[in-house]
């Protein structure tokens, strides 16, 4: 038994560096990529610039249109491992504005067009829901704290999640436990880091079957 969960373990953690790898493959193509297109779009946008305005004007635009909402409907239904899980619908549009969402901290519905990097990233301050979202959109697990959470489980967690490609950790303030971990359409609240769910839930979530875009980037996002 314990023999099949290290080989797991090491799939796992194989499939996770080999993404890892075509990923910063793909930024640098990307990076070529932006530098050799700059002067045509430059051009294109002071050419087309006044031709643009006029045939948006009058039309309305479907990411402003979904400010303020999240587009999600259901309710979280909790399982015998402890795990909420949302039943329903998450909307994905990418809006520009502030978002209600219906849960803290939020597991998923419309979200900022720009991710916030996840590569293992701790942050010490709070960050934007609407930019977490789509982290966890790209199959991140979020980690969130409030100043309930001991310091020395704080601690343990940041080093976690530094250790974990697709996670991310935060401060935040609206919410039920002491220590939450959030993926896309899940969620689970403890009291400890100590708690074997955590693992669980890392194992479980990071690029898990739930994630809309599976393989996508964690890093060129928003800090």
């Amino acid at each position: 038994m314990a023999t099949a969960k290290k080989s797991n373990n090491a799939a796992r953690k194989a499939r996770i560096e080999e993404m890892r790898r075509a990923e910063q493959a793909r930024d640098r193509r990307n990076r070529i990529l932006v530098i050799g297109a700059s002067v045509v779009v430059v051009a294109g946008l002071v050419v087309g610039g006044v031709v643009l305005v006029h045939s948006q004007s009058g039309k309305s635009d479907s990411a402003s249109d979904a400010k303020g909402s999240s587009g999600d409907s259901g309710k979280f239904v909790t399982g015998s491992d402890g795990v909420r899980t949302w039943t329903g619908k998450l909307s994905r549009t990418h809006v520009t504005g502030t978002v209600d969402y219906p849960m803290h901290p939020p597991v998923g519905g419309n979200h900022n067009p720009v991710w916030l990097n996840c590569n293992g990233n701790v942050y010490t301050k709070a960050v934007k829901d609407e930019n977490a979202v789509h982290a966890l959109e790209h199959g991140a697990v979020w980690v969130t704290y409030t100043d309930k959470a001991k310091k020395s489980d704080v601690d343990t967690l940041a080093a976690k999640v530094k250790q974990t490609p697709y996670s991310l950790m935060s401060p935040y303030t609206n919410q039920t436990s002491p220590i939450e971990l959030s993926a896309w359409g899940h969620q689970l609240g403890v009291t400890s880091a100590d708690d074997p769910k955590v693992g669980k839930f890392f194992e479980t979530y990071v690029q898990g079957k739930q994630t809309p875009e599976p393989g996508a980037s964690c890093t060129g996002g928003t800090m």
